[in-house]
């Protein structure tokens, strides 16, 4: 519902814009991101120089390098162009999805199946969507405020992939950080939000494993008690002993 949401929603804005719906379609199908995409139609609009709408959508399309660092060891056995055919397929909620089943680095039987089993479903409603959304553009008002539907479909998914003291600090820190640059140009308060939720996780992770560590040393140099002894029967000898004695004398 997230992707179908969003390929409509993008798809209404491409159609709405300055471009023709050919142009719409070569759009949707070469660029395939929907933030930049709607992030750029106003630059487009505008008709500033090129260099400032590629700026642009590189800024907003920065969080892909991180994704590439995420699944490189898990494909880099293939070639080149291999792994650039994966890059242009991955997206958000299938890295996400991906990264959640815990696969073992290096090849795998089925995992790169899995992969493109979501990767090809993403894509095949993606440009579904966006091609409804180009061609039906009138019928959906602005009214209707579509573009907060996509934003309440992702945020479960969002908040599922939050575990852990890290992830909700680096989560925080993003949020913060990316409210404070909204106004930036060239949506540079993207970029600068995932780096600083990068720094952010990478301290916490660096401070809880330190205080781990701290505890742990700690509890080694407790002085360590002896353990308790048995106590003594009162005619001499333990429970067990006496017992023996009387089943000899029996």
């Amino acid at each position: 519902m997230a992707m179908l949401s969003w390929g409509l929603v993008t798809g209404i804005a491409m159609s709405k814009s300055v471009l023709t719906m050919p142009q719409a379609f070569g759009m949707s199908l070469l660029v395939y991101a929907g933030s930049s995409q709607l992030a750029v139609l106003p630059l487009l609009a505008a008709k500033l120089p090129i260099w400032t709408v590629l700026l642009t959508a590189a800024m907003v399309n920065t969080r892909f390098m991180i994704f590439s660092a995420g699944l490189v060891p898990h494909f880099s056995y293939h070639g080149f162009w291999r792994r650039v055919l994966i890059g242009f397929f991955n997206g958000d909620l299938i890295y996400l999805f991906f990264m959640r089943r815990d696969f073992p680095l290096g090849h795998q039987p089925g995992k790169e199946a899995y992969f493109w089993g979501m990767a090809v479903t993403a894509w095949v409603g993606w440009q579904l969507s966006s091609l409804v959304g180009i061609v039906l553009a009138s019928l959906f008002p602005d009214s209707w405020g579509l573009e907060l539907a996509g934003t309440l479909a992702l945020i479960p998914i969002m908040v599922s992939a939050i575990a852990g003291r890290s992830t909700v600090i680096a989560v925080l820190v993003a949020c913060v950080v990316a409210l404070l640059g909204f106004d930036l140009p060239y949506r540079l308060g993207l970029p600068l939000a995932v780096l600083a939720a990068l720094m952010a996780g990478l301290a916490s992770d660096a401070w809880i494993e330190s205080v781990d560590l701290r505890a742990i040393l700690r509890q080694r140099r407790l002085p360590q008690s002896p353990a308790p002894a048995a106590p003594a029967h009162p005619s001499g000898g333990s429970g067990s002993e006496r017992q023996e004695a009387q089943r000899g004398s029996e």
